[in-house]
Order: structure tokens, then C-alpha cells, then sequence
């Protein structure tokens, strides 16, 4: 009623006045409306510039997380979609679908330009025979992070992932997650395991690892990031597939365990699995014995400031290996029993990388290590923190506990071209080959034996399909194929799949200057053939604070150090060069499984080339050497299965099966030593070598004598 009032009082006396007078009342109420209009605006505007630039601290993520979850429940169903590749990002995963071998995910990570930081949920699938990226949307996904960990399950065809972290775009406030997620690699749907209470599964965490081992999903180490300090975290837990819950094993108080750290390598083993290298920040005294002795020559001089010894936290590049064994309860137990897990140290692989480098990342494959990059920090001083990156790729044979470099290897320039289209051929393209092969024969002595002679092909038909394959090759585009390794970097994402590594992202640093590579490129293992770059963009511009000074001073030392340069790629090229080891011979072809457990933390550098097991020879691909000695590989698949009582429950084919799992694992094992037998030969002048025994007809007559 008073505000009813009070208008109507005001329009009597808006209407005492004249008519000029109201216009002109009108004119300049309309005008100071305008004026307070704008300067609303402006002071709207400055109010959010001062947010943007403070990176203000009352950003509340859970806020900025749920308004993605409201973003992400709009869509319906899980699309896939055509796109282009992956935007340049950091601390991604990469890993190979278990359930088909021509396709690659890709999941998360972070850009950040020198000024503000974006986190990502996509995820992308490659497909490496059809050369296409597409890009799953789904309305059950994990929510934007990066420096999470995920892992293959060893008994199913699935993905699962936990953990990562999330921050405000400034970074100034973290969020770390504690969420674990299943992911379908057949259908791309996201299920997120729920478990009762937080004390029941892991505390959130960024930087740790996972592996597969059975029914089992292991966990460990990682980091936890606050305002005040960053945690190093060394807590085991594993979550039980079948039962669905998680639980912390309880260890033996007396024995030792692995450091706290985050950026290690986890990789699955026989038994369990093992752990090498890492990264930490541990407590060390600053500023104490020096800046002591200078005080006393202050005093001595009759002056001196004071200060003492002050705690600090320095990096800390871990290079010690853990074996951790997991033993599953009995089978007549029943599956709830949780299994016996310890650490058991092993002693510090041969041949390791020097100097040590942290961010070096590695991949599984066939019973090794696949590791490239790194970052080596060669001194701290008053500038700055100088540091020197890496992009050599290492093999390491985890049960041997040896490490080799892996060098790329040029084509030969009188090389058959029909046999390297045999080589690059995948193995189910030979197989169908074979299978037509196989079928055209029968066809013709089944037509011969009837008497009549065999149909012509249908030319129209000939001509359709000779069209679709001339088709096929003209869409494929030639990828181009380098003989150097990519750019040094730390922290890229790698992955092995069909004997294929994958190296996608990573980062560089110069000056004050940050890189995010945006590229993927892939390397054939068993070849060695060159580096084939997938995709590859220009770097985006950094929005950070540029250390010009250091940039001048590189520009002008640039031409000064062309030579030393190259001296230097001479030495690095002999330094790879590494002998094989003549190792004493092991009595046993195949030791038992528990000899093997007690000898992992103990034993000496071994060459895979001095036992009994037949072993390939220079220049014999896998399919040559399994068909040289498959007759002996079959031998002893049976003397294991007698000994063990099996033998009568498996059959022929799944016998030969065995046998050349066996025979694939031998032939990796020796890859590397046989590979630097190739490269000495070659150097020497001799090509394939011939075993005179192998053939047909061998005898007393066979002699050189003979031959000539």
C-alpha cells in the first residue's frame, strides 16, 4: 500500500509541469538510466577480469564438476562418432582395445597454455588398419582429469580405471579423485563400481599405477596435492573382480617395502607383478655446512649474517626394482579368501638407462619393458633448474632384470621387394592367402580327377575385385617414416599392440617455456623399420612468461655448438652399441616355477642364448624359426604336460598351440641379443645365414667341396 502511495505522488507531480517540461524530464531520466546502465556493465566487467586474473580461490570445483555431470547426462546414448585427432594434452592414457587389435583409446588429460589449465573426459578411438579417429559421447562417463592410471583385467576384455585430478584453470585449487570405473571395450559403455564406505577402497590419488594379474586389480603408490604440501603415497590395495570389493593386504612388519612415489612403472608378471624407478620429493637439510663455514669466516672477520640449516624438499629419481608376488587361495577354498601377498626386492637391473631420468615411461610387450623418454635434472642453480631430456627407447627383460637399447634400423638398398611385402603383412592377411591358396588346389585335383578341367574365373567378377582393391590401396595414404627417434620428451603415453609401440603426447621444456606435443607416432618392434608418424601438428602458442634471456643466449650459442652437436650424436650412437652376455648355461630347459620365485630377487644377468631351448638365428623371422623347431617345442609342451598329469586332457591342436606360445616367447626373449648379432654380420659383409644340416639330404656328401 505505502509503495502504491509513493507512485501515485509521483505522478502528480510528473504532471504539474508544462509539456517542455516533461520532455526534458523524460530526456534526462532516460539519460542518467543510460549513464548507470554502463557503468554497471564496466564495473561487471572488471569484477570478472579480476576474478580471471587472481585464478580466484573461491572457485568451488564441486560446483564446476557437477555442472559437467549436468552437461554430460544430455546425452541419451553412447555415440561414436568421426573426428579428428586427440587436441594436445598431457598426463593422458593410451591403451590397446583387449577386444579387437586394429583399435587404440585414448581417455583424458590436460592442456596447459603457460596462463590457464583445461582437463578433458573424451574418448577417442583409433582405428589402426582404416587410419580414422572417432569420439565416444556417453551419459555415464568419467568426469574431466588427468594423471589418472588404467589397466587391461588379465582374465576378461575389459578396461578399468580410478583415480586422477582436476584443478581450477589458474591451478590454484586441486580436486583429486578416489572414483573407480569400468569401461567395455565392445560396446564404449562407462559403469562406475560403487563400493560401501571410503574405507572399504582407496584414498584419491594422482600419479599412481595399475596392473592385471588374474582376478585382481592391483594398485599402488601415487600422490595427494594440497595446499600446504603434496603427499607421496606407498599403500597397496587390490580389488577382487569376482567378489567386486576392494581390500589392503595386510604385509609382513618385517619385511621391506617400496618407497613412496608416483610416476613409476607397474608391469604384470607370472606370479605378480613388478615395479621399477620413480619419482618423489623427500625431506633434505639447505643451506647447512656451507652456509655454516661462511659464517664462521664472518665471525673470524668480525661480522657475518646470520641463518642456519632449513628443511627442504628435494626430487628424488628412484632406481631400485620390487617384485611383488601374489598367490591366489587354493582352489579348494573358497574364491572369498583374500591371497597372500609380499614385496620381495630384487638387485638393480643390468645395463639400466644413464644417467637416471624421471618421466621415462614404459609399456608392456611379450614379457619386457618398452621404455622411451625421460628427464634428467643436471643442476640446480640461482637461474633455475637445468635439465636434460632423452628420446632413446630401451627393452627391458623383466626376468632376466636387463636392459638393452633399441636401435632403428634403415632398409637394406639391394633388399628383396617380395619378401618385405611377405613381412609386412599381417599375420591374418597370410593366413587368408594360405586359406585361398589351399582351396584353388583342391578345386584343381578335384576337377582333375573328375576328368574335366577347371573353370575360368568370372572375368567380370575378376575385374570387380582387382576395381575394389585398386580402390582400397588408392584411399591409403603413405604415412611418412622417419629413421630418428621422436623429439626428446618426458611423461609420454605409451601403449603396445600386434607388436606395434604407440608414443602420443608428451612434454618438453625450455626456459620458462612449456611444449605439449600433439602427435602420435608408431614403431614396428619386431622390424625396427623407422618411426611412422600416425598424425602430427604445430605447437600452440604459450600464453606464459617467456625466459627471453635464456632464449638470446641459445640463438647465440647455436652455431657455436653444430659441431659439438654431432660430436656428441657419435658418441651416443657407439655408447648404444652393448655386448651379449656370455653368461653361464642353466642346467634346466624349463626350471620350475619355484625356483624361478626364489631366484627372482637374486639373480645374475643371464643370456637368453646359453640354455638348451632352441633359440632363433640371425635374419629367421618368428614363422621360420617355430617351423625349423616346432617338432622340439611340441616335445617338451608334452613332457611338461606328462609330468603334470594333463597330457591325456589336451589335444593335438591345442598341444601345437602351447608349443608355439612357447616357441613366441623364446623368440622374444632372444630378440635383442639376436638382433645385435644381425647388426655385426651386417657390418661384416654377411647377409642370411644357412644351416647345411636343415636341408633336405644332408650327409657326408654335403661338404664345401660339394657345394663348389
Amino acid at each position: 500500500m505505502a509503495k502504491d502511495k509513493k507512485k501515485g505522488a509521483a505522478d502528480g507531480k510528473k504532471g504539474g509541469g508544462s509539456a517542455a517540461e516533461k520532455k526534458a524530464a523524460a530526456k534526462a531520466a532516460k539519460a542518467a538510466k543510460q549513464e548507470k546502465k554502463a557503468g554497471k556493465k564496466e564495473k561487471k566487467q572488471a569484477s570478472k577480469d579480476k576474478d580471471v586474473d587472481s585464478d580466484a580461490e573461491s572457485v568451488d570445483l564441486d560446483d564446476v564438476l557437477a555442472q559437467y555431470a549436468k552437461e554430460q547426462e544430455q546425452y541419451h546414448a553412447i555415440t561414436e562418432v568421426a573426428c579428428d585427432p586427440p587436441s594436445a594434452r598431457s598426463s593422458s592414457t593410451i591403451i590397446g582395445n583387449p577386444a579387437n587389435e586394429n583399435e587404440l583409446f585414448c581417455y583424458g588429460g590436460e592442456y596447459f597454455n603457460g596462463a590457464t589449465a583445461q582437463f578433458f573426459n573424451d574418448l577417442f578411438v583409433y582405428n589402426v588398419k582404416k587410419d580414422i579417429w572417432n569420439k565416444v559421447t556417453s551419459p555415464n562417463s568419467p568426469l574431466p582429469r588427468s594423471g589418472h592410471a588404467w589397466c587391461r583385467a588379465a582374465n576378461t576384455k575389459e578396461v578399468y580405471l580410478f583415480g586422477g585430478e582436476f584443478s581450477s584453470p589458474k591451478q590454484g585449487t586441486f580436486y583429486h579423485y578416489n572414483d573407480f570405473w569400468k569401461l567395455d571395450p565392445s560396446n564404449r559403455e562407462w559403469t562406475r563400481i560403487e563400493v560401501k564406505g571410503k574405507a572399504s577402497s582407496p584414498p584419491a590419488r594422482s600419479g599412481h599405477r595399475m596392473v592385471g594379474f588374474k582376478q585382481y586389480i592391483v594398485v599402488f603408490g601415487g600422490f595427494q596435492d594440497t595446499s600446504a604440501t603434496t603427499k607421496y603415497l606407498n599403500d597397496l590395495w587390490i580389488y577382487d573382480c569376482v567378489n567386486f570389493v576392494w581390500h589392503q593386504p595386510k604385509l609382513q612388519s618385517a619385511r621391506a617395502v617400496p618407497d613412496a612415489r608416483s610416476s613409476f612403472t607397474l608391469l604384470p608378471h607370472d606370479q605378480g607383478a613388478v615395479l621399477y624407478g620413480g619419482y618423489s620429493r623427500v625431506k633434505a637439510v639447505a643451506g647447512g655446512k656451507q652456509q655454516q663455514q661462511q659464517q664462521g669466516k664472518g665471525k673470524k672477520g668480525g661480522g657475518g649474517a646470520g641463518g642456519g640449516a632449513r628443511m627442504v624438499l628435494k626430487p628424488k629419481v628412484h632406481e631400485d626394482t620390487w617384485f611383488l608376488r601374489i598367490t591366489p587361495p587354493p582352489s579348494d577354498q573358497p574364491s572369498t579368501n583374500l591371497p597372500t601377498v609380499s614385496w620381495e626386492r630384487r638387485k638393480r637391473p643390468a645395463n639400466p638407462p644413464n644417467p637416471p631420468r624421471a618421466g621415462a615411461t614404459m609399456a608392456y610387450h611379450k614379457g619386457r619393458g618398452i621404455m622411451f623418454g625421460g628427464v634428467h635434472d643436471v643442476e640446480e642453480s640461482e637461474e633455475g633448474l637445468d635439465s636434460e631430456f632423452f628420446n632413446q627407447l630401451y627393452v627391458w627383460n623383466i626376468e632376466r632384470n636387463r636392459y638393452m637399447p633399441l636401435n632403428l634400423r634403415r632398409p637394406k638398398a639391394n633388399a628383396n621387394k617380395k619378401a618385405a611385402q611377405q613381412a609386412n603383412l599381417s599375420r591374418r592377411d597370410r593366413a587368408k592367402a594360405d586359406e585361398e591358396e589351399l582351396l584353388a588346389n583342391l578345386k584343381a585335383l578335384e576337377m582333375k580327377a573328375g576328368g574335366g578341367t577347371a573353370p575360368e574365373p568370372d572375368s567380370d567378377d575378376e575385374e570387380m575385385k582387382k576395381k575394389d582393391d585398386d580402390d582400397e590401396e588408392a584411399t591409403k595414404v603413405e604415412k611418412i617414416r622417419t629413421y630418428e627417434y621422436p623429439h626428446p620428451r618426458f611423461n609420454a603415453s605409451l601403449t603396445v599392440q600386434a607388436d606395434t609401440l604407440y608414443i602420443f603426447g608428451g612434454t618438453y621444456e625450455k626456459g620458462d617455456r612449456e611444449f605439449t606435443f600433439d602427435e602420435l607416432w608408431s614403431i614396428n618392434l619386431n622390424h625396427l623399420d623407422g618411426v611412422v608418424e600416425i598424425f602430427k601438428r604445430e605447437l600452440e602458442d604459450w600464453q606464459g612468461s617467456d625466459d627471453e634471456a635464456d632464449s638470446e643466449d641459445d640463438e647465440g650459442e647455436e652455431g657455436d655448438s653444430d659441431e659439438e652437436d654431432n660430436e656428441e650424436q657419435e658418441e651416443e650412437k657407439s655408447s648404444l652399441a652393448s655386448p651379449v652376455s656370455t653368461a653361464p648355461s642353466t642346467p634346466s630347459p624349463f626350471p620350475p616355477k619355484e625356483a624361478v620365485d626364489e631366484d627372482i630377487g637374486t639373480t645374475e644377468e643371464i643370456s637368453a642364448l646359453t640354455d638348451t631351448l632352441p633359440h632363433p638365428r640371425p635374419f629367421e623371422s618368428l614363422r621360420d624359426f617355430y617351423a625349423r623347431t616346432s617338432e622340439a617345442w611340441q616335445n617338451l609342451t608334452i613332457d611338461e604336460l606328462t609330468k603334470s598329469a594333463k597330457g591325456m586332457e589336451k589335444s593335438p591342436k591345442e598341444i601345437k598351440k602351447l608349443a608355439f606360445e612357447k616357441a613366441e616367447e623364446k623368440w622374444w626373449d632372444c630378440r635383442e641379443e639376436i638382433r645385435a648379432l644381425e647388426d655385426e654380420q651386417e657390418a661384416a659383409g654377411i647377409g642370411e645365414v644357412v644351416s647345411l644340416a636343415d636341408r633336405e639330404g644332408a650327409g657326408a656328401g654335403t661338404g664345401v667341396g660339394r657345394r663348389r
